[in-house]
């Protein structure tokens, strides 16, 4: 089937919705995991966003897990602590990145600091060379292991302010010069780049122009079709000066992508699609597309961009977890429900860790969306799965749950 590259290709939203989902490996029967599918997940992706909540597990876990279930996160800490095929890195927060783009990051990593954190950085320059000593000298080590030697504290009007040590090694990382190498206690530790940094990676910063080229690619592939609204939001969020659209342009005369519609979309976006997913998109409009139901992580790489989501799916996802207990409309960590090519509800999941019960606050479906039989059986496996990998002996449910299946849920 011959696609247009000057001329927008006009696609379904069923379809967009598809190779969305495809894209993010979300389609079809869920496979058990592997060192090949997992790294083939995080290279699709390209990153793993990183959150401290842990309601029921910690989000990337969450992520790895709605794709290839439970067996992944083992592999993952191999990938990243052992193999080093991994690494820690701020995209737009803190994620798991592949060291494969390491030459991508470095790049961002030499434009790093700003003026206001570099004069602060030189003013404690004893506090710098203390870490820097004490890595060479001891390895790995937590933030707790350095004293404060600044002379300048850092001012902040919020949680950082007078964290010295902290803002100190925060500041390195982002610069290129020291590395997260694991967690003991729920700490960071810490080692140079050089000391953790697997030898074969190429450390050569791409140029800046051809750093954002490649991860626009890498956003575009990700998300499946994209605005430039979304490859700023899954790549460059809070980057204003990044000139996305004529990067996109560019790819678009390169072949790297086709500019494409989606039909009945009134707000008449140009929407692209990587040359690389065309073989994709061919099969779901031939109708090959195998349908999925699983639970997502609230900070899940397909639906972090709520207004995205809303575009796409019509589905509304707000995280209330800083929202006031008695305003809360559905509670306060939420895992929307993914079946087929639709979302169509959430879970409110809880981890009673002391009693090994994965408690259910809430179920809400969707207006639209009827409770069935086969709807029932879908989301109480995925519970009990759920529950399962995060170690919990059963799962408990509240009465929030629609009622035809409230009778059947607490005699399971």
């Amino acid at each position: 089937m011959p696609f247009g590259i000057d001329q927008p290709l006009v696609i379904s939203k069923t379809d967009a919705r598809r190779l969305a989902i495809a894209s993010q490996h979300l389609a079809a029967p869920q496979q058990a995991a592997n060192e090949e599918k997992l790294m083939a997940v995080l290279q699709s992706l390209r990153y793993l966003q990183l959150d401290p909540v842990s309601v029921v597990a910690p989000s990337h876990e969450l992520v790895l897990w709605s794709r290839l279930g439970s067996g992944a996160t083992p592999l993952l800490n191999n990938l990243l602590w052992h193999q080093r095929s991994l690494f820690e890195y701020w995209v737009y927060c803190a994620a798991i990145v592949l060291t494969e783009d390491y030459p991508m990051y470095r790049a961002h990593m030499n434009a790093y600091p700003p003026k206001s954190t570099a004069e602060w950085i030189n003013a404690n320059d004893k506090l710098r060379q203390h870490i820097f000593e004490r890595l060479q000298e001891d390895g790995a080590l937590p933030t707790s292991a350095f004293e404060d030697l600044s002379a300048v504290a850092w001012k902040s009007s919020g949680w950082t302010a007078g964290r010295n040590v902290e803002r100190m090694l925060q500041f390195l990382w982002l610069g290129g010069d020291v590395m997260v190498t694991g967690r003991a206690s729920g700490q960071r530790l810490w080692a140079t780049t050089d000391a953790h940094l697997p030898q074969e990676t190429d450390r050569d910063a791409l140029p800046m122009d051809l750093a954002n080229a490649v991860a626009v690619e890498h956003a575009v592939r990700a998300l499946g079709i994209a605005r430039v609204a979304d490859v700023k939001q899954y790549f460059f969020r809070f980057q204003s000066r990044v000139p996305l659209r004529s990067i996109l342009e560019r790819l678009q005369r390169e072949q790297k992508v086709i500019p494409v519609e989606i039909d009945g979309d009134s707000s008449k976006h140009t929407w692209f699609v990587h040359t690389d997913s065309l073989h994709a998109l061919e099969a779901i409009r031939e109708g090959r597309w195998e349908a999925r139901t699983t639970l997502l992580s609230p900070f899940d790489n397909l639906i972090s961009d709520r207004e995205r989501t809303e575009q796409l799916w019509g589905f509304t996802f707000r995280n209330e977890m800083y929202v006031p207990k008695a305003q809360r409309k559905y509670g306060y960590y939420l895992m929307p429900i993914l079946h087929g090519d639709q979302l169509i509800g959430r879970v409110s999941p809880k981890v009673d860790r002391r009693r090994h019960i994965l408690c259910i606050e809430g179920l809400y479906l969707e207006p639209d969306v009827l409770p069935t039989a086969d709807l029932y059986h879908d989301i109480t496996e995925n519970l009990g799965d759920l529950a399962s990998f995060v170690g919990a002996d059963a799962v408990e449910y509240s009465d929030l749950v629609p009622d035809p299946w409230l009778a059947k849920l607490h005699k399971s």
